[in-house]
């Protein structure tokens, strides 16, 4: 029986593909059927009737499984044709919205105990793959691991990977054509809503000192270039030409601000560069900024203290494996470990092992602990007081008051699902009021710690331009203003400061600028519906 959801273009083409073809169709079957009667010659013959029904089936058969999806043309050997399915079949970009739906159509072999078998051959396949050639296991998470193997499974079987040649030189080019082509689409990004120009400096393992120069907007970040700057001195005139040259690449209308590190060369080159291109803003990394500032309350006199005890704890637990062992069944897991590149993964222990403050105090009071060797080094003796201390644990609550509000603008500022300008000054503001209200009770251990505070991000980031994001964030800004009157007109000055420094012609500031006071007073055609003031909490600004 005919489907009636078959679209009749469809339907349309099955019928004639069934009639150009079922000449050849009889005539293979036919021809198999002599063979057949060779082959078979000791076997009885089946009536007329029987051959009749046999043929139609062998057609129908033929018929049905020239429209299923299969691998392309082999050569030679193997005669197809290109299918309705085949032609219609989805790109490899089917992968994100089956991911995003979570659901699949399931073929006959998922339905069946053979297909369960094939999957884990499969699956045992793809691990001996990634296990022998010491792939990093995170690789399975990307976007084009997954489009790799929808692709694969597509084409069907048959396909043949390149040669080591072939992965080397051509595929190589084309990689490089096709990366060419996606500039066109962050180009009109930054024309319509202007882009970022990023600058990270770093050094390699032969100890060459890279800059790379990379364009973020909303269409993404996309990589400019690289420098290697090791035979330069870089100083602030030599950092200033290097990013001069990237901004006149993008098109230096375009570019609204420079991020940095917090390096005195680049705040000099970011000077340089502000009084070069008078619309420009420089602004420092404010993930790099937050990382510093944790650093700096790291080094309070008591809370570096409580962090050597808790990295000696950390060091002494994982350099035995059997005592590693053991720790893992008590706690069920891992610590957080101490990383050497940020300084925010000590409080990350810390907060890890307050965690776990029950089931550690456990594992030192523990018979498996007392009846091993380790209860007896020096070492162990250390680690032992240090977890049943209770000053320790006193003293890691109040690290933890200090740097929790913190980390949480740390994510803010180093997360790419949301754009970070239009939060982060709001979110910093939040910390510093839940760390007053949180150590309040120390008021010495406070006065430190609001001391860091001010140096790092009020010296070096309190920007006009993370302001003027903030004031543009309707999600933000309104739920400020009901709260402190003078803090969203310190907003609106930001505002305007950036409207002047970035809008040369006064008719085009004076307009914007009425805008600015209709968005703000939600008056106007456009900030006056009761839809626009209902919606304020769920938008977000677009930006860099």
């Amino acid at each position: 029986m005919k489907c009636a959801r078959v679209p009749e273009l469809v339907s349309k083409e099955m019928h004639m593909y069934l009639k150009r073809n079922m000449r050849l169709v009889i005539t293979a079957n036919t021809e198999e059927g002599e063979e057949g009667e060779e082959r078979n010659d000791e076997g009885p013959e089946p009536s007329s009737g029987t051959k009749n029904k046999q043929t139609k089936k062998k057609i129908a058969q033929a018929a049905m499984s020239s429209f299923l999806v299969s691998a392309p043309p082999k050569p030679s050997t193997q005669k197809a044709s290109k299918s309705v399915s085949v032609m219609l079949c989805k790109t490899p970009e089917v992968v994100a919205e089956r991911h995003k739906n979570k659901t699949s159509q399931s073929t006959l072999e998922h339905c069946t105990k053979k297909g369960t078998q094939a999957q884990q051959i499969v699956d045992d396949h793809v691990a001996d793959f990634l296990y022998e050639n010491k792939i990093p296991l995170n690789v399975v998470n990307s976007r084009s691991w997954k489009i790799m193997l929808e692709s694969i499974g597509q084409y069907g079987p048959g396909y043949h990977g390149p040669s080591y040649h072939e992965a080397r030189v051509p595929w190589l080019e084309r990689a490089v054509k096709r990366t060419s082509t996606l500039r066109d689409k962050h180009e009109e990004a930054w024309k319509e809503y202007g882009c970022s120009i990023m600058s990270d400096g770093w050094t390699d393992t032969r100890q060459h000192h890279l800059i790379n120069f990379l364009a973020n907007s909303p269409a993404g970040t996309y990589f400019l270039g690289s420098v290697d700057a090791s035979s330069e001195v870089a100083n602030a005139n030599m950092l200033a030409d290097l990013l001069e040259k990237q901004i006149m690449k993008v098109g230096k209308e375009h570019v609204v601000q420079v991020v940095t590190d917090n390096g005195a060369n680049f705040k000099a080159a970011g000077r340089i560069l502000m009084d070069r291109i008078p619309h420009l803003f420089w602004t420092p990394c404010a993930a790099h900024c937050l990382d510093l500032l944790l650093e700096d309350i790291g080094k309070i006199k008591e809370f570096n203290t409580c962090i050597n005890m808790a990295k000696k704890v950390s060091r002494f637990l994982y350099k035995h494996g059997r005592l590693h062992s053991l720790m893992r069944e008590k706690l069920g897991g891992d610590l957080v470990r101490p990383g050497v590149t940020r300084f925010a993964t000590s409080f990350l222990t810390l907060a890890s092992m307050y965690k776990h403050k029950n089931r550690l105090q456990g594992l030192f009071v523990s018979d498996e602990w007392n009846g091993s060797k380790f209860s007896l080094l020096q070492e162990g003796v250390q680690a032992e007081n240090i977890v049943l201390s209770v000053s320790f644990w006193q003293t890691l609550e109040n690290c933890l008051r200090a740097s929790q509000p913190l980390l949480i603008a740390l994510r803010i500022a180093n997360g790419d699902e949301t754009p970070a300008a239009p939060e982060i000054m709001a979110a910093m503001d939040k910390a510093k009021a839940t760390i007053q209200e949180s150590l309040k009770e120390k008021p010495r251990l406070l006065a430190e710690v609001i001391s860091c505070f001010e140096k790092r991000w009020e010296t070096q980031m309190e920007q006009k331009l993370y302001g003027a994001a903030l004031y543009l964030n309707p999600g933000k800004f309104f739920t400020l203003r009901e709260k402190d009157r003078r803090q969203a007109a310190r907003l609106r000055a930001m505002f305007n400061d950036v409207l002047w420094k970035m809008v040369g012609d006064e008719d085009e500031q004076t307009k914007i600028s009425k805008q600015a006071d209709d968005y703000e007073r939600s008056e106007g055609e456009c900030f006056s519906k009761a839809g626009a003031i209902r919606e304020r909490e769920k938008k977000v600004l677009v930006s860099n």
